[in-house]
C-alpha cells in the first residue's frame, strides 16, 4: 500500500465538495458487480453529469502529474474516477474488485491491478467509514486526511465500515499497470524512490546514478506488458 499525501490541495477539496453538493447522486448498488452488489450500500455521483465529468478529468490530470503515484502504479490504463458518498448507517462489506472492467462508453477493458481511494472528507467530519484492507499482515484500517490518497492491490479483500455520523465522500478509481506482477512492481517502485532520493543528494555519484537508472529502465523493458 502506498499513501499519497495531498494529492489534492485544501482549496481543490473545497471546490470538489461544493460541486458534488449540487450534482445528482444515484444508488451505488447499481454499479456493483457480482457478489459485491449484495454488500454495497452507498450512493454515487452521476457519472453522466457534466460537472462530475469535469471533476473526473481534473483528477485524472492530477494523477498524471504526481510522480510518486506514477512511480508506484506505472499505469497503462486508468478507469475514470467515481465519486461515492456514505451517510449514517451506510457501509460496503468485504468484497474484491472485479478483475476485468469495461471502460465507460467503450469496448475497451481494463485489468484491475491497483485500486485507489482519494479521501475528500476530513476524518473528523464523520465517524466510522474506515477503509479496511485485508493483507498478509492482517487488517489495515485507513482513514486519511482530505486530499490524501491510498493505492493498494485490487486483489485485496477490502471494505468500508459503517458510517455512524456525518458523511464520507471519496473518489475511487482502478488502474491497469504496465507491470502486471505486483512483486516486480513493488521492487521497481522502491528502486525508483531510491534513485529519486539520491538525485537530491549533492554527495551522490553521477555514474552510480546512471547505472541505477540503466537497471531500472531495463527491468521495465523486461517486465512491461505493452
Amino acid at each position: 500500500m502506498v499513501v499519497i499525501e495531498q494529492l489534492l490541495s485544501h482549496s481543490e477539496i473545497k471546490r470538489y465538495l461544493e460541486t458534488l453538493d449540487t450534482v445528482p447522486w444515484l444508488n451505488g448498488q447499481n454499479t456493483a458487480m457480482g457478489m459485491a452488489a449484495d454488500v454495497k450500500n452507498n450512493s454515487q455521483a452521476d457519472g453522466e453529469n457534466q460537472q462530475v465529468k469535469q471533476l473526473v478529468n481534473q483528477l485524472l490530470s492530477r494523477i498524471g502529474q504526481t510522480p510518486k503515484l506514477m512511480s508506484a502504479a506505472l499505469p497503462e490504463k486508468i478507469f475514470p474516477p467515481c465519486f461515492n458518498r456514505y451517510v449514517e448507517n451506510q457501509t460496503y462489506g468485504y468484497h474484491v474488485d472485479a478483475a476485468i472492467m469495461r471502460m465507460p462508453n467503450s469496448q475497451d477493458v481494463l485489468r484491475s491491478d491497483l485500486s485507489m481511494t482519494v479521501f475528500l472528507s476530513e476524518p473528523e467530519s464523520y465517524q466510522g467509514g474506515e477503509l479496511v484492507i485485508s493483507t498478509e499482515f492482517g487488517e489495515q484500517k485507513v482513514k486519511l486526511n482530505a486530499g490524501d490518497a491510498i493505492l493498494y492491490p485490487s486483489s485485496s479483500l477490502h471494505k468500508v465500515t459503517p458510517v455512524t455520523a456525518g458523511q464520507r465522500i471519496a473518489a475511487i478509481c482502478w488502474m491497469q499497470s504496465l507491470i502486471a506482477d505486483a512483486h516486480v512492481r513493488q521492487n521497481l517502485y522502491e528502486l525508483d524512490q531510491t534513485i529519486q532520493s539520491l538525485i537530491t543528494d549533492s554527495a551522490a555519484n553521477r555514474a552510480q546514478l546512471d547505472s541505477l537508472h540503466h537497471v531500472y529502465h531495463n527491468l521495465i523493458r523486461q517486465f512491461a506488458q505493452v
